[in-house]
């Protein structure tokens, strides 16, 4: 049985490990000083963003990070699905569904009506997942 449930400081391993596959994946490197601070900022309820994992016989097989904002488009914030990752092992099972669906649900709880992410165009698995949970738009980023 699947368990999506907030972050403990006791995942701290099996998170890491989720989470350095999901720089890999993206093409990046974060020193360990950032790691330490993220995974001490999703620990930290008064603060963001907020941490889920998702669990199977007591092993984690993903990870979503998400936080609330304002957004000059909106009258209530807005929520931003940060990070999203699922251990290659455990794909198709149904634990990025559940993961996407927690965030929603914890929107909800905020009364905040717009959840959105941002993903690589390669990234095609998680694509076909995204097309089916969420309406994909025509926004192109740029950055600094």
């Amino acid at each position: 049985m699947l368990e999506v449930r907030p972050l403990r400081p006791a995942d701290r391993t099996q998170w890491g490990l989720l989470w350095q596959g999901y720089l890999r994946f993206y093409r990046q490197h974060l020193p360990d000083e950032q790691t330490n601070t993220t995974f001490a900022r999703l620990l930290d309820t008064s603060r963001q963003p907020h941490g889920l994992v998702a669990e199977r016989e007591g092993k984690l097989a993903g990870l979503v990070h998400y936080l609330f904002h304002p957004s000059s488009w909106s009258m209530t914030d807005v929520c931003y699905l940060e990070d999203l990752y699922v251990d290659p092992a455990a794909r198709g099972a149904g634990a990025g569904r559940a993961l996407i669906e927690a965030v929603y649900a914890a929107a909800d709880r905020a009364n905040v009506g717009t959840v959105y992410w941002l993903t690589q165009e390669f990234n095609a698995e998680g694509r076909a997942l995204y097309d089916t949970l969420a309406r994909r738009t025509s926004f192109i980023r740029y950055e600094r």
